[in-house]
């Protein structure tokens, strides 16, 4: 789960860095969606429109308050169909959906926290029913099945991890930790689409919502790393998280997956690791955080490379551009992992603040370029 991590002043310096800002207009930039403009603030969401046409939707957010802030667009249900993170005071930034004839919400998170200052909305008409292009359906299917074969790969991992907890192994439960956690990381937006089950599983401490207990793998990081424990409740803890990656498991197939949530989840991955694992605060106990970083950086690029025969027709040099920008990230982050065959890096706490400067320049050279994905997508 994404809480709160930045103060909002270094979250305005990220944001400002990586978010793609697009004027307004009644069409996105592309001028192949609708544009529905968002203006929110410490105390307001407000929609241009609440009434528009089903089919591809640019959903453009300026905040205009002083909190960092979040924009999701949402079905009835709470399942997410699209989401921006860690938008600065000040900026803009732009989510395109495809969006069937039916009830949204459009919400607002200042602060990033809670269930947001909610607007009703409604697509209408028959876009969004269209038939998408041999490609796109291809990079959905194929998408689906990585997704499935993420989770089915992390469950018996997580039950190793977990295991070795239960059985009081401190040196064996950290060992298993950071494997565990790989396919989550690959695939975290679609888990974080259904809404309950990241909470449980991914919430840091400074991430709880008032009255919410802490479980998961940080809690278990906690004890491992910082208390170098295990007691009868870390047990407990470790039987609830795999009650929890199970219901992942069962429930990552019934995902909403179009190609511009791929797009979308893609340009998530990476503001995950601007916001958390650049940091250093996603792993603050196990100091981990270039495991989760080059896991989020393999599944936003796992995105692309399906999308690529979609976006090689209707952008070109951007599709040359992302393929130089993952290029050179992946280069830079094979300094830090010095056994090629293995899943292992260096420990982030061994990371140089210039280090970390040279790592968090190179995210932000791709995350500008990947903001325009979905957009490519969408012509």
């Amino acid at each position: 789960m994404r809480p709160a991590r930045l103060t909002v002043a270094a979250a305005a310096a990220v944001v400002a860095a990586i978010t793609a800002v697009t004027g307004c207009s009644q069409k996105s930039e592309s001028g192949s969606a609708d544009l529905v403009r968002v203006a929110a603030s410490d105390s307001a969401c407000e929609v241009s429109t609440k009434e528009f046409p089903a089919g591809k939707v640019a959903f453009e957010v300026e905040n205009k308050g002083s909190k960092v802030t979040e924009l999701y667009i949402l079905f009835p249900d709470d399942r997410i169909v699209a989401e921006r993170e860690n938008i600065g005071p000040g900026t803009k930034a732009t989510i395109t959906a495809e969006l069937k004839a039916g009830d949204y919400e459009v919400a607002c998170k200042p602060g990033m926290k809670g269930d947001g200052i909610r607007q009703s909305v409604k697509a209408t008409g028959s876009g969004g029913t269209e038939k998408r292009s041999p490609e796109a359906d291809a990079a959905v299917a194929a998408y689906r099945k990585y997704v499935q074969e993420q989770a089915d790969e992390t469950v018996p991992k997580a039950q190793a991890f977990a295991d070795a907890v239960k059985a009081g192994d401190v040196a064996a439960a950290k060992k298993a930790y950071a494997p565990s956690r790989i396919g989550w990381e690959r695939t975290e937006p679609v888990a974080e689409s259904f809404g309950d089950i990241d909470p449980k599983v991914d919430v840091r401490e400074d991430g709880l919502e008032p009255g919410q207990d802490w479980t998961g793998w940080h809690k278990l990081e906690q004890s491992l790393f910082a208390g170098n424990k295990i007691d009868d409740a870390d047990k407990k803890l470790a039987e609830i998280l795999m009650t929890d990656l199970a219901d992942w498991q069962k429930k990552v197939g019934q995902a909403e997956i179009t190609p511009t949530s791929m797009a979308n989840g893609a340009k998530e991955l990476l503001d995950e690791v601007a916001t958390g694992k650049v940091t250093g605060e996603e792993e603050r106990y196990s100091h981990t955080d270039l495991v989760d970083f080059k896991a989020n950086v393999e599944g936003a690029e796992k995105a692309y490379e399906l999308l690529k025969p979609v976006t090689s027709k209707t952008d070109p040099a951007l599709t040359a551009e992302l393929d130089k920008q993952f290029a050179a990230l992946n280069n830079l982050l094979e300094k830090y992992r010095p056994n090629k065959a293995s899943y292992e890096f260096t420990a982030y706490d061994k990371v140089t603040d210039e280090q970390r400067k040279e790592l968090s320049d190179g995210v932000n050279a791709l995350a500008e370029p990947l903001s325009k994905l979905a957009a490519a997508v969408a012509k």
